[in-house]
């Protein structure tokens, strides 16, 4: 389950890098808390973070459980995809917000991929023993 844990603090590190993104937007274009409108680049940083940690509640549960009823090394290969698609989604967000599908995209079958797994695994196991 190393690969597992390697994965999930990649995953935390890049959301913290994100939040950190937000806060520094903030500064750069004057936006006082708790406002969260008001430069269209600070609402893009802000909006990524949001879904990042939007999509970390469904896709660190699968992660683990995939890795604990299936294989570690597979669910961290698939969890990987997860961060790319994220980085692809922040990259093409701030440059263009409606070329960030493609990130969105891996991302999302990254988990859907997961918490199949997990299920799959769980009912598995469930049935062999």
């Amino acid at each position: 389950m190393e690969w597992v844990a390697i994965v999930t603090v990649l995953a935390l590190l890049q959301c913290a890098l994100f939040s950190f993104l937000v806060g520094r937007a903030r500064v750069k274009y004057q936006i006082r808390a708790p406002a969260v409108a008001g430069h269209e680049l600070f609402e893009r940083s802000h909006r990524i973070h949001a879904n990042t940690v939007e999509q970390l509640v469904l896709f660190l549960p699968a992660l683990w459980l995939c890795g604990w009823y299936l294989e570690p090394r597979a669910a961290a290969a698939v969890g990987s995809l997860f961060l790319i698609g994220r980085q692809l989604y922040f990259n093409h967000y701030l440059e263009q917000p409606r070329d960030r599908g493609t990130g969105f995209l891996l991302g999302f079958l990254a988990t859907l991929t997961l918490l199949l797994g997990a299920l799959g695994g769980a009912i598995s196991s469930l049935i062999l023993h």
